[in-house]
């Protein structure tokens, strides 16, 4: 029943198949569950989790919605609400969309658009959006009740977004020229620097029109935040100065005093609550989408050996298997921030209570080629029950016999973008190629040691 229902799949992504590699002898309408390719396998998980964020959008805003239920059921919540940050790893995957022909660049060109014109008149905060919005009017949606103005982390998840979608456009075209003006005035009106405080060395999460900065979320030491301060140091309107990165994230150096765990040296210390030695699978992931950490280096660390190192020991982790967990082990594997027993948890080695993410592994495939591939295989060749028309569900546990037909934006959308770096290198060498991200680095003291 498996190799069938893969069939169907890979039938079903027949063009896509075929349009790419695949292993010496195969073809794309013979190619049985025992002889499917990687890079066969590697084109259905891109091509899935890319249709989130295509057939799956908000049809008014064309942007990311922040869940998606094929059950049907949304407790406390609606499916017109979208995200900003989600949105922004969706931009990413529209561009890996468009590059590998799931659809054409006049397609991509037309959706981009449409994003554009809800950004231009959606609710923002000095420039500044909210973590969510009402698709259709563009108000902003409460994501608590004091979360209703800007919040910097979701911003600037999107923003890389914008800029690399920039990048892939060509301005020797017409149309793709405006998109890029377009782009850049929403991306110079972001007020980094009111994030500040009024100019303190640190970057504050949100800012509410109605709370003021009651929320207090002054972010400081390891965790998947990085981007904002590099996008921080990188805006020529609104840019802060490096002190705030080395005094506020960096803690003036505490950021650096790291451990070692499952053997391996976490290179930073990740303040995951407790004093835990490493933060959910996330953290490896959401910064890194733009940012390459290949080569990558700073005063305080090695961002290659800090990711691959972080996502080795949640492997590592699961093989050992200390709690016993039915499942775990060489092909199941990745824990990570996602839908769990009882509503939305973090998951981590420290706090692990046997609920696997797919997107941990999967997101995770430049740092951990052969152990993510050994996932994706198991995934879709051996519980391909857990996967629906827009790629793996987000979550699963084995010990519990539980899951969810549920979809999270922030959890899809790494997954066809983290491919493609793995693959090509595509996302990391377009966001890297902005003038302004390179000026951020070199500003912060981030260098590239090949």
């Amino acid at each position: 029943m498996r190799r069938i229902a893969l069939y169907i799949l890979l039938i079903t992504a027949g063009y896509v198949v075929n349009s790419c590699s695949q292993s010496e002898g195969s073809s794309g309408s013979s190619e049985s569950s025992d002889t499917i390719s990687d890079d066969s396998l590697l084109n259905l998980v891109q091509y899935q989790t890319f249709r989130y964020f295509w057939d799956g959008a908000e049809p008014v805003s064309g942007m990311a919605r922040e869940r998606l239920h094929m059950d049907d059921i949304y407790p406390n919540h609606h499916k017109d609400i979208v995200t900003s940050g989600g949105s922004g790893f969706g931009l990413m995957a529209i561009v890996v969309g468009m590059e590998r022909g799931f659809i054409t660049r006049r397609q991509g060109i037309d959706r981009l658009g449409r994003i554009m014109d809800f950004l231009e008149n959606a609710d923002t905060f000095h420039g500044v959006w909210p973590h969510w919005w009402n698709g259709p009017t563009g108000k902003v949606y409460p994501f608590s009740k004091k979360d209703d103005g800007g919040d910097l982390v979701e911003t600037s998840f999107l923003a890389a977004g914008l800029l690399t979608v920039r990048q892939y456009l060509d301005k020797g075209i017409p149309d793709e020229a405006g998109l890029i003006d377009r782009i850049n005035t929403l991306w110079e009106n972001i007020e980094f620097d009111w994030h500040t405080k009024g100019g303190e060395d640190v970057l504050y999460w949100h800012w509410s029109p109605n709370y003021g900065w009651e929320m207090d979320f002054d972010v400081r030491g390891y965790n998947e935040c990085l981007i904002m301060y590099v996008l921080a140091a990188s805006s020529p309107t609104h840019g802060v100065d490096a002190e705030v990165y080395h005094k506020g994230w960096t803690i003036d150096g505490k950021i650096a005093r790291d451990t070692t765990y499952y053997g391996l040296e976490t290179e930073l210390n990740h303040y995951a609550g407790n004093n835990s030695p490493v933060g959910p699978l996330f953290w490896a992931h959401y910064s890194y989408l733009g940012l390459n950490p290949k080569g990558l280096k700073d005063k305080y660390a090695d961002y290659w050996k800090l990711n691959q190192n972080h996502a080795f020991i949640h492997y590592k982790h699961c093989v050992a298997n200390p709690n016993d967990f039915e499942g775990y082990g060489e092909n199941c594997w990745g824990l990570t921030s996602s839908y769990s027993l009882k509503g939305y948890s973090s998951h981590r080695p420290d706090k692990d209570i046997g609920v696997i993410s797919p997107t941990a592994a999967l997101s995770s495939f430049p740092y951990t080629p052969e152990e993510s591939m050994q996932f994706l295989r198991f995934l879709y060749q051996e519980a391909d029950s857990l996967v629906g028309d827009y790629g793996p569900y987000d979550a699963f546990s084995f010990e519990s016999n539980w899951y969810l037909p549920r979809y999270l934006a922030i959890d899809q959308g790494p997954i066809p973008v983290m491919i493609e770096n793995h693959r090509t290198g595509l996302i990391w060498e377009l966001f890297m190629s902005a003038p302004e991200v390179q000026n951020g680095l070199k500003k912060l003291g981030f260098y590239y040691d090949n």
